[in-house]
Formats: C-alpha cells, sequence, structure tokens
C-alpha cells in the first residue's frame, strides 16, 4: 500500500514540475533560435517520457495486462499533454500548440518502444 502511495507521489510530484515550467512566460535560452527550438523539443520529449514511467510504474502495482497498461500510460500521458497546452493558453506570451502535444507523444511512445523491448524484465 505504502509503494502505491509513493509511485503515485512521484507522478503527481511530475506533473507539478511540468505545470511549473507551463506556467513560465518565458524559457526560451541565450542559444541561437533554432538550437533554442531543439533543446525546448526536446526538453517536452524528456518530460513526457519520465511522466510515462512514472505512470508505468504506479499503474503496474495493480497487475493489469500489459497491452491495458500500456494503453493507459499512454492515454493518461497524451491526455496530460494535452490539458499542459491548454492550460498554457492561459499564461502571458505563451500560447497552446498541438505540435508540442505531437512532441510529447514522442517522448510517450520512445517509452513505450524501450519497454517493450525489455518487457521481459517488467513483467515477470
Amino acid at each position: 500500500m505504502i509503494k502505491k502511495c509513493i509511485n503515485w507521489l512521484y507522478v503527481l510530484l511530475w506533473m507539478c514540475v511540468i505545470f511549473y515550467f507551463s506556467s513560465q512566460p518565458n524559457l526560451k535560452s541565450d542559444l541561437p533560435s533554432m538550437w533554442d527550438f531543439i533543446f525546448r523539443k526536446i526538453a517536452h520529449m524528456s518530460e513526457f517520457f519520465v511522466l510515462s514511467y512514472l505512470l508505468f510504474r504506479a499503474l503496474r502495482e495493480y497487475r493489469l495486462r500489459p497491452y491495458f497498461l500500456m494503453l493507459l500510460v499512454f492515454i493518461t500521458s497524451i491526455a496530460y499533454a494535452f490539458i499542459d497546452e491548454v492550460h498554457q493558453t492561459f499564461i502571458v506570451r505563451r500560447s497552446g500548440n498541438i505540435f508540442d502535444v505531437c512532441i510529447d507523444s514522442v517522448g510517450v511512445v520512445m517509452f513505450i518502444v524501450l519497454l517493450h523491448i525489455h518487457k521481459k524484465k517488467y513483467f515477470v
């Protein structure tokens, strides 16, 4: 029971980190614009890769079928990516962008693919 709570606490804390960064009016760096763009998109993918991993850890405790577990991880992560973009529409100098949801989705899919490659380790 404690392990389940701790795993969900990690999920909520990471969601708060994503929310915090989305609340910042300007996340641009001093790098040239192309490099700034690339690093920000890598950050998007990384945030949602980590969220997918944490969701997987939390949901795995319920002993769901692997396919259903991955589907829940995917849907929940993408739903939060969408909510995150809607949230950004309320922040000064920010805007929501469906393209960013797609970038976030790449991080989610990368996690699922890597997990699938190593699935024997996690589903025993």
